[in-house]
């Protein structure tokens, strides 16, 4: 079974094939395209409120000693803020690439290196919207119950990272699996490699933060969940049922 490490070597040697190469771009454009309009609109408001609540939390935590904390407040909004935009234009990206670019991929993985690998159709456009859909539902949770620690500088720049990691791998591992696996080996394959594929989805997260590597990095990750996942796909239907008997 391929590990991680293969799957990203393949993952990097597939990246640059004339076909890859425009998925690579187009999904991040978009998302800058969005994200850029939403800071243009809505930053200084934002910034205000988060600052206005860090403060809020200082003041309540600091008990006798006084201080002012209002430009402390304001420069942790702002990068707390701009900590938050890498992400998320990755994630965005990761969502369009999910619905719209993630089957050229797995098509093009599947003819190169799993030609034999018999399609059991356990996914559909329907099951990939909806999988992005509870994905996004993960990602509020997720965000507003980890609110708090963010205050907690040792913490927060890791929390989107954390965060953006699990929900890349909700995404990726459904879109890279819906042609091939039925739904029973999509459960088992989840179950099994749930750790791998958080690992996965924290590198890809990760990456977002390297300027120029954060814009090829969903395809290059959508590439390596693709390999990773149809190779334990692979390894499933090789291993042997258990109680059977082997000639």
């Amino acid at each position: 079974m391929r590990t991680i490490a293969h799957s990203i070597l393949l993952a990097l040697a597939d990246a640059f094939h004339p076909r890859m190469l425009w998925l690579m771009l187009w999904p991040v454009l978009v998302a800058l395209a969005i994200w850029g309009a939403v800071a243009l609109v809505f930053w200084g408001q934002f910034v205000l409120w988060l600052a206005d609540l860090l403060l809020a939390w200082v003041r309540y935590g600091q008990f006798f000693l006084h201080w002012d904390a209002a430009d402390v407040a304001r420069i942790a909004a702002k990068i707390m803020t701009l900590l938050a935009l890498a992400p998320l234009v990755q994630l965005t990206a990761l969502l369009i690439l999910g619905v719209f670019g993630m089957p050229a991929m797995v098509e093009h993985v599947a003819a190169r290196r799993f030609p034999t690998l018999a399609k059991r159709h356990g996914g559909s456009f329907v099951g990939s919207l909806w999988n992005s859909l509870l994905a996004l539902a993960g990602l509020a949770a997720l965000a507003l119950l980890s609110l708090p620690l963010w205050v907690f500088p040792p913490l927060w720049p890791a929390i989107p990272v954390a965060i953006v990691g699990w929900v890349s791998q909700r995404v990726l591992r459904y879109d890279a699996l819906a042609e091939h696996a039925d739904a029973a080996e999509m459960r088992s394959i989840f179950r099994a490699r749930r750790g791998a594929m958080v690992g996965l989805g924290v590198l890809l997260a990760l990456l977002a933060y390297i300027p120029l590597l954060g814009m090829v990095a969903p395809v290059l990750f959508g590439l390596a969940f693709t390999h990773y996942l149809l190779g334990a796909l692979q390894a499933l239907r090789a291993a042997p049922i258990e109680g059977e008997v082997l000639a």
